[in-house]
């Protein structure tokens, strides 16, 4: 049923095999990525393609609205191997415009299960309420609210122990937040990145 997926992968690998003969040999042998991409699971936000990676060169992963929870293993095991076995140099956090778990999230919305995921981007919501309600559409408070969340995570990353110990340790490992568009396929850097403990004590200090 799903032999159209087969063939694009054979088209798809053959593309690169013409490109780079060795590739796929080299890629088996060793990821060696500078950078962790934490991002959000909507399709539309492809992490490779938006910035034009190649396989190998960028460790990814996506859950719902880019969030990082002190309770979710799966996050903290990514975040763990990628800073103490790939010893990435950069952490990109990046959420996009239009986020749909961040729009049901400031509608308040009932969904089932995912409310308790949600629940951490309510939070958020709560904690800049006045800068929020003074925005003159929900189009603009999601906006607006979908950067919020991005820098929210940025600091949850920066209070993981694996960031923290690498800062400890002297390694050089910078916490970045992005923002993407579906409009204009950009991205943009919401300016809260953090080289240090002494960075992510400022940013928490601006945020809450």
């Amino acid at each position: 049923m799903l032999e159209h997926l087969f063939t694009q992968n054979r088209e798809w690998a053959r593309a690169i095999s013409t490109r780079d003969p060795q590739f796929f040999q080299k890629l088996s042998e060793q990821q060696a990525p500078e950078y962790l991409w934490i991002g959000c699971a909507d399709s539309r936000v492809p992490a490779n393609e938006i910035v034009d990676l190649l396989p190998g060169e960028l460790f990814v992963h996506r859950n719902v609205a880019n969030l990082v929870i002190h309770t979710d293993f799966n996050c903290l095991s990514v975040i763990e191997y990628a800073v103490a076995v790939l010893r990435v140099k950069h952490i990109i956090v990046c959420g996009h415009y239009g986020c749909g778990g961040v729009r049901a999230a400031l509608q308040d919305r009932r969904l089932g299960l995912i409310d308790n995921w949600l629940r951490h981007i309510r939070d958020v919501r709560l904690r800049h309420r006045a800068e929020l309600d003074a925005l003159p559409s929900e189009d603009s408070q999601v906006d607006r609210l979908c950067e919020l969340n991005v820098a929210e995570q940025v600091l949850n990353v920066c209070q993981t122990t694996m960031v923290q110990s690498a800062w400890e340790e002297g390694r050089k490992l910078e916490v970045h937040g992005w923002i993407y568009s579906l409009q204009d396929g950009l991205l943009r850097d919401l300016a809260v990145g953090v080289s240090d403990a002494a960075g992510a004590q400022a940013l928490l200090l601006r945020n809450h």
